[in-house]
């Protein structure tokens, strides 16, 4: 018998409804914010991939999912969402419209890693990206976006962590200084530490081994490199942050894990931080247009887990929204009965009303059975004296409460009541 695979999952109606209130929240605060939907494919041009997250890091190294396809082509499953909204923005000339471009989307990512709580091998995220602006106050927006989003869906207790990591013209003498610092303690960092020092250093301090944490605690910090405008933006990015009164906590120890950040990297953290405890994060990539083949653009974002929020809208025992109920059951005695019932559901269901009707030859009882078991509302029982006389029995299911009214009556009631419930 066949399983879903190794970290996937798959989400029954029963555990809808957390998705749906994420979801939900996510279109309508992006669209308040001014972002506009966006879609790209689930998998792209492997080069894509390699260019723009690096192929240094953990995700190229170890964690995509990559295949050759019938027609040659190098592809891979996306394992992030920046990267293929970046290569939209240029392969549809959207920097020619007015900038900075607002985009976002809800997707399904991919990444070959030990399954565990907060991480699977098919995760889903709400990506949104601003490109074409190098504006701090654009940095600040996003970070007010996903902290108001998490706020809004009634999470408590979370902190915003800040950070510059530089860019082009101050990081290397900061990553001079990192690996300096770090090959003079070389043989008490872990192993993977051990290779990241010659691969990807920045890397070194995203490290979550024990054994690595004191000297990270004691490494230089970026902050202390920051050329002058690295540094002025990250003043004003700050003070932004401060009018919108986010409790702001600067990080010096946050890096992000993809090769394309500079200046902003950005996290926020729930009251219990653990390895897999992200909500979401990300910062600016002013030189990953210029690195997939377009002109320099600044650019900035962020990723939130979607799975991750509702393991935290759980623990933190945050009431969601159900799903609503079924509205209506329709059964039946007999063939025109049974017609009856039909067309009735389709009036209901065209109206705007949930309704379903009973199938099979199940007994009146059975099929009463099953409308409680659905959850439904109402029943509509049709039989051989109600069809002659044009009319239905309406039954409250909760209350054992039965009349019997005439068909256009009984619709109009029911989409009444649909319409208030709603």
């Amino acid at each position: 018998m066949y399983q879903a695979p190794k970290g996937t999952q798959d989400v029954l109606p029963d555990d809808i409804a957390p998705w749906r209130y994420v979801e939900s929240a996510c279109h309508r605060l992006a669209q308040q914010f001014g972002y506009g939907e966006i879609r790209t494919p689930i998998f792209e041009d492997t080069g894509l991939f390699l260019k723009g997250v690096g192929e240094a890091t953990d995700i190229a190294e170890k964690e995509m999912y990559s295949f050759r396809d019938k027609g040659g082509a190098n592809l891979t499953l996306r394992p992030e969402g920046t990267a293929a909204v970046v290569r939209a923005y240029l392969e549809h000339g959207l920097y020619n419209r007015p900038q900075p471009v607002k985009l976002y989307t809800l997707m399904s990512a991919f990444r070959h890693d030990q399954p565990q709580a907060g991480r699977l091998r098919e995760f889903h995220q709400w990506d949104c990206e601003a490109i074409g602006e190098e504006d701090p106050l654009i940095d600040a927006e996003l970070v007010v976006l996903l902290w108001q989003l998490l706020d809004d869906l009634g999470l408590r207790g979370l902190s915003v962590q800040l950070n510059s990591i530089g860019d082009a013209a101050c990081r290397p003498q900061y990553v001079r200084a990192l690996v300096s610092y770090f090959e003079a303690h070389e043989r008490e960092l872990c192993p993977d530490c051990q290779r990241r020092l010659r691969t990807n250093p920045l890397r070194l301090l995203d490290c979550k081994n024990p054994q690595c944490q004191p000297l990270i605690a004691q490494a230089p910090r970026s902050v202390d490199y920051l050329c002058g405008p690295c540094a002025e933006h990250f003043a004003r990015l700050r003070h932004y942050l401060d009018l919108a009164a986010l409790p702001v906590t600067v990080n010096p120890r946050l890096v992000r894990g993809l090769d394309y950040y500079t200046r902003t990297v950005f996290e926020v953290w729930p009251p219990t931080v653990g390895g897999q405890s992200t909500l979401g994060g990300g910062g600016r990539y002013d030189g990953l247009a210029e690195l997939l083949g377009g002109r320099p653009t600044p650019g900035v974002g962020f990723a939130m887990g979607i799975e991750r929020v509702i393991l935290n809208l759980k623990a933190q025992e945050v009431p969601v929204p159900p799903t609503p109920p079924l509205a209506v059951y329709a059964a039946y005695l007999g063939v025109a009965g049974k017609d009856q019932s039909w067309r009735l559901v389709q009036r209901l269901r065209q109206a705007g009303t949930s309704a379903v009707v009973a199938t099979g030859d199940r007994s009146l009882k059975a099929q009463l059975r099953q409308a409680n078991a659905l959850g439904a509302q109402w029943a509509l029982i049709s039989g051989d004296a109600e069809v002659e006389a044009g009319t239905v029995q309406l039954r409250n299911l909760a209350r054992g409460e039965q009349e019997t009214l005439p068909l256009d009556e009984a619709v109009a009631r029911l989409t009444r009541v649909e319409r208030v419930a709603v």
